[in-house]
């Protein structure tokens, strides 16, 4: 998968508000599928696709622990994505630097003929 459709991936699976959620639990620790269901008004069959969804991602992994499959966080997902915005977050800012000065530059220029 290239990086610009991991992207993709990454970014509709986090476009979800509860996929997000359980992101944001999975932080505190690993959770089964019926832990991370527990407060939301879903039923098991949605969580698990959710979590498909995620896993998907590769935002988030599964292993099996005898009868359970606790999932986990993957940090190294959300890097790829946070490295992503931040390059343009400083893009961005770059450009109102620029545009910053210019207009620092253009005032002076008024200043100085008035």
């Amino acid at each position: 998968m290239t990086v610009s459709d991991q992207l993709s991936t990454t970014f509709a699976a986090l476009a979800d508000p509860t996929r997000r959620a359980v992101l944001t639990r999975l932080f505190a620790g690993e959770a089964t599928l019926n832990e991370l269901a527990e407060p939301f008004p879903v039923s098991l069959q949605a969580m698990s696709k959710h979590v498909k969804v995620l896993e998907a991602a590769g935002l988030i992994s599964r292993r099996r622990d005898g009868q359970r499959r606790p999932c986990r966080l993957r940090v190294a997902g959300l890097e790829s994505s946070a490295a992503w915005i931040e390059r343009h977050r400083q893009f961005q800012e770059e450009r109102l630097d620029r545009l910053g000065e210019h207009l620092q530059h253009l005032q002076r220029t008024h200043e100085e003929k008035s």
